[in-house]
């Protein structure tokens, strides 16, 4: 089997969730429960079941390019679900500026249908997931992902476990691993690459 010592794994997100960042609580500091990296670049928002406008929230991570990326005063939400702003691939913590007036959730509206896996010269070595409702088609492709030819396409269903096989040495892309989706029924995917 070939050397895997430096594989790394990344998520793909596709559907709306509202504690799928973060589940429901009190804390001034949220406790993160699916934080990435994603894949595909995430709109993140902020659900309260009451008035929490009167309080900001710092919210931190990486933004679609995987550069660093803070929103210092966000404003909770009243009632209801906010985005918050810009696109993330990661959240690295997101924390009150005072006491939470009623349980906070973090979650995501839905992902990108596009994103990197890794940029450079890599190797899909595996993958596992869930389908939600309906069907689509999950692209891996080399050196873009709109352009780019396809290395591996898999056919997913309404509750279908996603673990294809794939070979020790993984699937080659000489020019990056990019993904890309056209369908409703990804939820969560987890692909491991070397990084």
């Amino acid at each position: 089997m070939a050397n895997v010592s430096d594989v790394k794994s990344k998520q793909i997100l596709y559907g709306a969730d509202v504690d799928a960042v973060s589940a429901s609580g009190t804390a001034t500091t949220l406790v993160l429960l699916n934080s990435g990296p994603w894949v595909n670049a995430q709109t993140v928002t902020l659900t309260s079941s009451a008035d929490n406008s009167g309080i900001t929230f710092a919210v931190v991570g990486k933004d679609a390019d995987g550069a660093s990326q803070t929103v210092a005063a966000f404003t909770g939400p009243d009632s209801t679900t906010a985005s918050v702003t810009g696109t993330w691939t990661e959240i690295t913590s997101i924390t009150a500026s005072g006491s939470i007036t009623t349980d906070i959730s973090a979650g995501v509206t839905g992902g990108a249908t596009t994103g990197t896996v890794f940029a450079g010269r890599t190797r899909i070595r595996g993958m596992n997931g869930v389908a939600g409702g309906g069907a689509g088609r999950l692209y891996f492709k080399n050196s873009s992902a709109t352009t780019g030819p396809n290395r591996l396409i898999l056919d997913v269903d309404s509750g279908e476990a996603i673990a294809p096989y794939i070979p020790d040495n993984g699937i080659l892309f000489e020019d990056g691993a990019y993904f890309a989706y056209d369908g409703t029924a990804v939820v969560g995917v987890s692909v491991q690459y070397d990084g």
